[in-house]
């Protein structure tokens, strides 16, 4: 038990919630935590001690834990999303005071936050939703925070955050006030949205290489080691190459080549391509990215689809053809980056659209800089694209940056190279051929879709805009093509 009242409070003790407590006492923040199993509670109190004697004091009751923190109390709450969020909430409300504030830390889904906002102010309590992103490593040491809600509540924890979070030479800690309501978890959503998009493009830039390029373990470990010397330096090409490198504790080879392909997952992408359609905002390669996690889920309707097809002479590739192993693996590389490129232009696009709807005033540049330490898809190329909105804080798409523009058209030969011969090959590359679909689209001044609307005329009476005259209209479609069968 603290001799005096700790600064802070922290209630949910599974990885993520120990680290974040872990990282608070060593910036110098006396903290109490909590779990309602109080074995947790013990085990962190126990760590504190390991790691530095840091000062984590722990409570088996939440009465004396939430009477343990100096006032106004702020209690960071880290527990599953939905209802024992909502259950932490009820049971701290019991002991906290007005003007006392609870942190929830978790994914949650935007529109909870906003109710729960709400609900805690009837009793005088500030709330805020914020996103942490780094894992359990980030929790640590240094993760990106997006905290979103009570203005004054992020007031009374900004000495702390500003500490806690990962710290980038030349732009600072990366964390920021990210506006009203629920825009610190629909930030840290999209923000996911984004590092799904990120994860299928590295995993297609593997296949490629290793299915038709034939590259081995150690030669993709070389690869992408080099890669993160360049352009695409970040955390995912950095963990992609260390775990080519490490071998099987259980048996041969390499650890990878063990794992089943079959990629989990938690709701934020979901959600993310749920926005995306709600706000009509284009995003195909975040949402390929969650179909190919649905298609790796098919794993045993597959593996009878590949003996199917074999028995008809389809193979796993189609073509065994002899590829130069240099110009691929250049190739490889511009195609991923110029994908990335379009992966996060999705994700912005998708938070400028919410941010006009709910009225949030979101700072895209702002959000750049604070995903450039600590959060998973930290990465250089975030440092541009805060440039980009430095430079015009209005730019309608990345893709229409200058520099971007520049670097996507001396990227597109080898882009669609890459594609061309996956297709060719017969291994799928939805991510990066979706980005390249995307990029054709947007930068072609007229599209088919005249024809589209004129079909939804002819059988829906949608009506139509004509490119020569103003207004709505309507032709009798079926009339005239009647009338020009009966004349033939």
């Amino acid at each position: 038990m603290a001799a005096q009242p700790t600064r802070i409070g922290l209630a949910g003790l599974a990885v993520m919630g120990q680290n974040l407590a872990l990282n608070i006492a060593e910036k110098g923040f006396p903290i109490s935590v909590y779990n309602r199993t109080t074995s947790k509670v013990d085990e962190t109190v126990e760590r504190a001690k390991k790691e530095g004697n840091l000062p984590v004091y722990g409570f088996h009751d939440p009465e004396s834990f939430v009477n343990s923190i100096q006032k106004p109390r702020v209690i960071i709450m880290l527990v599953k999303a939905g209802a024992p969020v909502d259950q932490t909430i009820k049971t701290l409300s019991a002991y906290l005071e007005k003007g006392d504030c609870i942190v929830d830390g978790g994914n949650e889904w935007y529109e909870n936050t906003e109710r729960r906002e709400k609900a805690v102010a009837e009793n005088g309590f500030l709330y805020l939703g914020m996103g942490v992103s780094g894992g359990e490593e980030g929790a640590r040491n240094g993760p990106s925070l997006m905290p979103g809600g009570s203005y004054e509540a992020y007031k009374n924890i900004e000495d702390i955050v500003l500490k806690v979070a990962a710290q980038v030479r030349d732009s600072g800690p990366c964390v920021t006030y990210i506006g009203k309501g629920g825009s610190g978890n629909f930030v840290k959503m999209v923000h996911n949205g984004i590092e799904y998009g990120d994860m299928q493009l590295i995993a297609e830039a593997y296949d490629v290489l290793k299915s038709v390029g034939k590259l081995s373990n150690e030669e993709l470990h070389s690869v992408f080691t080099e890669w993160n010397k360049g352009e695409l330096e970040s955390f995912l090409i950095e963990i992609t190459a260390d775990i080519f490198g490490i071998k099987d504790d259980k048996g041969d080879g390499h650890l990878v080549d063990k794992v089943l392909d079959k990629t989990g997952m938690k709701g934020t992408g979901k959600w993310t391509v749920q926005q995306a359609a709600e706000l009509s905002v284009p995003s195909p390669t975040i949402e390929s990215s969650l179909d190919a996690r649905f298609l790796s889920g098919l794993k045993d309707e597959r593996v009878q689809a590949a003996k199917v097809f074999k028995e008809s002479g389809f193979g796993d590739v189609l073509t065994d053809q002899t590829v130069d192993k240099k110009q691929l693996i250049d190739d490889v590389r511009k195609a991923l980056y110029a994908s990335k490129i379009c992966s996060y232009a999705q994700g912005m696009n998708l938070i400028r659209a919410k941010s006009m709807e709910k009225d949030w005033g979101l700072k895209l540049g702002e959000l750049a800089r604070i995903w450039k330490g600590g959060c998973i898809i930290r990465a250089i190329f975030l440092d541009r694209i805060k440039q980009a909105y430095d430079r015009n804080a209005e730019l309608a798409n990345l893709l229409v940056d200058p520099e971007f523009a520049k670097e996507i058209i001396e990227r597109q030969s080898a882009w669609r190279r890459v594609v061309c011969l996956s297709i060719n090959s017969g291994i799928s590359t939805p991510g990066m051929s979706a980005s390249l679909a995307y990029f054709d689209s947007y930068r072609r001044e007229r599209l088919p879709a005249n024809l589209v609307q004129a079909q939804r005329d002819y059988f829906g009476a949608h009506t139509y805009e004509r490119t020569d005259v103003e207004g709505s209209f309507h032709t009798e479609w079926f009339k005239i093509a009647r009338q020009s069968k009966s004349n033939m």
